[in-house]
């Protein structure tokens, strides 16, 4: 756990991550709270925060009784709203840096090209 961001959004990060990484598929039961709970040593209300938030995103949905459930398309969901948070968070700040330096668009490209190289 990283102690500079509320628990409740690693839970919610960490579910999301599982989802897109196909631990967790869609329709398949996600951990209850108090396994969450038990596992990361927190309240069960704190976990169960995380959970709401993607209850609330239409990313999971609770079968009563039962638990919670990746929701049909919720993969895609969060690829969509991830590739938009990695455009905010890099592309735009590796633009303005870039404009800042005078880095020209096809010197940015070879930089780009020269990184796949590290993949």
């Amino acid at each position: 756990m990283d102690d500079s961001r509320p628990i409740f959004v690693q839970i919610a990060e960490k579910i999301e991550n599982d989802i897109i990484e196909g631990i967790l598929p869609e329709e398949s039961q996600v951990p209850s709270t108090n396994q969450f709970a038990a596992f990361y040593q927190i309240n069960p209300a704190t976990a169960a925060k995380g959970v709401n938030l993607l209850v609330d995103e239409g990313i999971l949905y609770k079968k009563r009784g039962i638990g919670m459930f990746v929701k049909e398309g919720a993969r895609a969901v969060l690829v969509e709203k991830r590739k938009e948070q990695f455009y905010d968070q890099y592309v735009i700040a590796m633009l303005r840096e870039a404009e800042k330096l005078g880095i020209t668009r096809d010197e940015l490209e070879t930089m780009i090209r020269r990184g796949e190289k590290i993949g």
